[in-house]
């Protein structure tokens, strides 16, 4: 019978490893193709891992909350002589190898008298896209990285290998800045939170909400952030909405909401603003202006979580194929189906927090892009406008919108013509416009 490998799956071009959330099966239970054998999680998205094959499961390599990169064979499966193969997986016996665990002595066992830190350094060691930004939030340097005794295979720095060293981290450390004298250093140190047991209540924070924490704190910390605002009367587009969204839908099977409207706005704006639809490298020496056009939309989970699908090269849709695609990757998220792809790739990134009732937001920029847009609630309340007739008073339906960006590429003009753009394009839509 032909032992079939499991392999940790490839979810996103920009994903390098994953971690394993839970089993669905155990050693010895048997298992049919394309059947759920476990459930895996990136830095985006949680994903279930089908079977490649009818078998039963002989070995299982990682546990729960294990790091796996792309490609390692995480089980084996032994498939049935009568049993389907996925066309993709190899037939061939795979020989299982027993990962190795590096040694390598640690900092703390070179400790000086004056607790100054020596690094035995492993420059083979692979250092993974997520173990490269914890040491960044860390601010810590490779040479201290890459001394860590790695305890995943062939001695791989996993995650828990680099919370573990944190924890008995000492100082100063070689290699690094030194401490300043005590006398300019700050004396401030944060308040202790005191609760009372049985009165307050204490929740553990879910996976997913610790990761937005640290992609917030540091998209912070990596962007000097700017905000500008504008407000505009979209009586026009919203009038023409609720004209139309019952025809559009008897047309087009498709919901219309205000989103696709946004997104084609952003989207026009964006080919007129090259500018803003960029990244800066990682050495913060180049700016990447990207060619297609992603947009990006927040989206709340029913957790109170938060996700940002993806409207792909969403300057060369119409406003049939936007519904359609905001419509999917809306329902997709509330129902926790959406593929890792349909997560990647943004280029910019539009927030309405007007769903929510706010007047306006003060959105945190998703990296890598360098700027997010924030849609407030559409009001109704009286403006002065401007007639034939000279200046009169009328009801109109007002907005506001709010840009946060990079100042480090993105400057005030940038910024407030892009801002403005997008504004005149909301503004300026055509009442009279065909479904």
């Amino acid at each position: 019978m032909p032992i079939v490998p499991l392999k940790m799956p490839k979810m996103g071009e920009s994903i390098s490893e994953a971690t394993i959330i839970s089993w669905m099966k155990n050693v010895g239970d048997t298992i049919e193709i394309e059947e759920t054998i476990l459930e895996v999680a990136t830095d985006k998205v949680d994903s279930e891992v089908p079977s490649p094959c009818t078998g039963t499961i002989t070995e299982i390599h990682f546990q729960p909350n294990d790091v796996v990169p792309v490609g390692e064979i995480i089980a084996l499966i032994d498939a049935s002589e009568n049993g389907e193969i996925a066309a993709e997986t190899s037939k061939e016996k795979i020989k299982a190898e027993t990962p190795k665990i590096a040694s390598q002595p640690t900092s703390n066992n070179t400790t000086s008298n004056s607790q100054q830190t020596t690094y035995v350094r492993n420059p083979d060691a692979f250092l993974s896209p997520l173990i490269v930004s914890i040491a960044k939030k860390e601010n810590m340097t490779i040479e201290e990285v890459q001394s860590i005794p790695g305890t995943g295979a062939d001695g791989r720095i996993r995650k828990s290998d680099v919370f573990n060293y944190l924890k008995n981290r000492q100082y100063p450390l070689a290699s690094r800045p030194q401490a300043q004298p005590k006398a300019t250093k700050s004396s401030y140190n944060p308040p202790p939170i005191k609760y009372v047991e049985g009165h307050d209540t204490v929740v553990e924070m879910d996976r997913m909400r610790k990761m937005i924490a640290d992609h917030m704190v540091y998209s912070k910390h990596t962007s000097p952030h700017v905000t500008a605002y504008i407000e505009i009367d979209v009586t026009n587009m919203v009038n023409w909405r609720n004209a139309n969204k019952i025809p559009f839908q008897e047309k087009y099977n498709q919901r219309l909401t205000f989103t696709p409207l946004f997104v084609e706005a952003v989207a026009k704006a964006v080919i007129d603003f090259p500018g803003i639809n960029a990244s800066v490298s990682e050495d913060g020496k180049k700016i990447i202006e990207r060619k297609d056009i992603n947009i990006g939309m927040a989206t709340a989970l029913p957790n109170g979580n938060l996700i940002v699908p993806v409207v792909k090269n969403a300057d060369e849709k119409n406003l049939k194929g936007l519904a359609a695609e905001v419509n999917h990757l809306a329902n997709a998220s509330r129902e926790n189906k959406l593929k890792p792809e349909e997560i990647q790739g943004s280029t910019f990134t539009i927030s309405n927090v007007g769903t929510f009732g706010s007047l306006m937001g003060t959105p945190i920029i998703n990296q890598p892009e360098v700027a997010i847009l924030a849609l407030g609630i559409i009001k109704k309340r009286p403006e002065v406008i401007t007639t034939q007739k000279g200046d009169e008073i009328a009801i109109r339906s007002m907005m506001y919108l709010s840009l946060s960006f990079d100042h480090r590429v993105v400057d005030g003009y940038l910024g407030g013509s892009f801002l403005r753009k997008v504004g005149d394009y909301l503004e300026e839509f055509d009442p009279n416009r065909k479904i």
